[in-house]
């Protein structure tokens, strides 16, 4: 067996090329259609407010093609794997290369150095494009695909609690005193816990203190009746530091304000599992494209006269679907405190490498 991880620049070249292509082509495929039904599913909302048309659906688009594929990329490496190592074990060409005196992870080298930089292009489009692209249809999606306001780190979905009470606004824009909240409710409750009297209003800025809600509208439980409001001051206790740490949203942020986000929490005496966990999974994340050519590499060895192609192909997607069941079960059970955030993160990609190198080793080194 030749010690070179690399024995052949061509070699390294033609593998690498072929699958380069084939990711890009199935993730393409991916992406077609899963935006054809997701549009099938949300043009009738988007084009629900009044003014909003055929600009707005590809506003949607743009924005959601990104989620799509970041999240998407790990599967299209692991079809491509397949697809690329069942015509390579088709056409003869694995036989002649271990003929050749290569042994099975020199094989997979290519594979494995083009899954290496999907997986670093992967982190940086994840941190340059789809944090931002999450933020702002998050924030569209809270406003009912309406106009939003044309500023910078515009967070959606606030929930803050002040006693018994309930203060809640489906965007946010600003920090600091100059905070300003859209679409507010303010839900007054008894004791045990029995909403007596609910406030909806169109903005509410802070009054220090407190936060003063605009053109408000006030519905007693009770009496069932509705009142306008010139003039409401909510949530004394609350302060704008409060709705700040709690409006953070951890698919919005990139790796670094995340980092910075969950110190200031941990300062602030707050639970950081969920955020530290996502925060880990940021690199375990990009990183599972590297398992795929393992994982699926069963596809690539043994006879394909043998009948049994079809078989070791089934068995490969079938560990590669495997580990990202087992990755998200484990990021869920972290982000609750299940699982401590490190092990959340980084245990599924452990297990199945060293399950990868195992199956490899023994069937085929």
């Amino acid at each position: 067996m030749q010690l070179d991880f690399f024995p052949s620049r061509t070699l390294t070249l033609y593998l690498g090329k072929m699958f380069v292509v084939r990711i890009a082509a199935v993730l393409v495929m991916l992406v077609v259609v899963l935006m054809a039904l997701d549009l099938l599913g949300n043009t009738g909302k988007i084009l629900a407010p009044e003014g909003n048309g055929q600009a707005e659906i590809w506003k949607y688009v743009s924005l959601r093609v990104p989620q799509l594929v970041a999240r998407f990329l790990p599967y299209s490496v692991l079809l491509a794997t397949l697809i690329t190592l069942v015509t390579l074990n088709q056409n003869s060409e694995v036989v002649a290369m271990k003929a050749a005196g290569l042994s099975a992870h020199q094989v997979l080298s290519p594979l494995l150095l083009t899954a290496a930089l999907v997986a670093v292009i992967s982190f940086g489009f994840n941190e340059r494009v789809v944090t931002r692209a999450n933020a702002t249809l998050k924030a569209w999606d809270a406003a009912e695909y309406g106009p939003i306001p044309e500023v910078s780190g515009v967070r959606s979905n606030v929930y803050v609690t002040d006693g018994e009470h309930i203060l809640t606004a489906q965007t946010l824009t600003g920090s600091g005193e100059a905070i300003e909240l859209g679409n507010v409710t303010w839900y007054t409750r008894a004791p045990g816990g029995i909403i007596t009297e609910q406030v909806r209003a169109t903005s509410a800025t802070f009054a220090g203190p407190g936060w003063e809600l605009y053109e408000a509208v006030r519905f007693d439980v009770g009496r069932a009746q509705a009142e306008e409001l010139d003039r409401l001051i909510v949530g004394e206790s609350l302060t704008p530091d409060q709705i700040d740490l709690q409006s953070v949203d951890p698919d919005a942020q990139s790796f670094w304000e995340l980092g910075e986000t969950i110190d200031a929490f941990e300062a602030a005496g707050r639970r950081t599992s969920e955020m530290r966990a996502k925060w880990w999974h940021r690199i375990s994340g990009p990183l599972s494209a590297l398992l795929m050519p393992l994982l699926g590499s069963i596809a690539a060895f043994g006879l394909a006269r043998s009948g049994q192609l079809f078989v070791r192909a089934v068995i490969g997607m079938a560990l590669g679907f495997a580990y990202f069941v087992v990755d998200n079960a484990a990021l869920a059970m972290g982000s609750f405190g299940g699982y401590p955030p490190f092990l959340a993160a980084w245990a599924p990609f452990l297990l199945f490498f060293l399950l990868g190198e195992t199956v490899l080793i023994r069937t085929e080194e």
